[in-house]
């Protein structure tokens, strides 16, 4: 979702790129909430750090506790911004309207993170 915002609001002035240290494949129902704001994922793909392009990065932006920990070394600066993990704050949702909500409540707090950049970063 991050990188479909940093595309979508601000492709002008940040090139974007996302990966994880495990593939899961693109979540449908992140892919759904963010089509529901008007941003188009589906053609976005799972990649891992060790496939990203052979560059310097100016900021390394971890979203998850887990990749902040275990991140491998990148240059430049690296900012850990935490956000809930959508299918785990769905684990507990009664219905498909409630886990919807758990993914649009982070699309929603990760689109305001973005819309701060590039001026939010040291």
């Amino acid at each position: 979702m991050a990188e479909g915002w940093a595309r979508h609001l601000r492709g002008d002035v940040i090139e974007a790129w996302s990966a994880g240290l495990e593939k899961h494949g693109i979540n449908p129902l992140a892919v759904r909430v963010m089509a529901e704001a008007g941003v188009d994922i589906a053609g976005q793909r799972s990649t891992l750090v060790n496939e990203l392009p052979a560059k310097a990065f100016d900021y390394v932006i971890t979203l998850c506790g887990h990749a902040d920990e275990t991140c491998p070394f990148f240059p430049g600066e690296k900012i850990h911004v935490g956000f809930p993990d959508p299918p785990k704050l769905a684990e507990t949702a009664g219905n498909e309207e409630d886990i919807l909500n758990c993914y649009r409540r982070v699309r929603d707090r990760i689109r305001a993170f973005i819309e701060t950049l590039p001026g939010a970063l040291p």
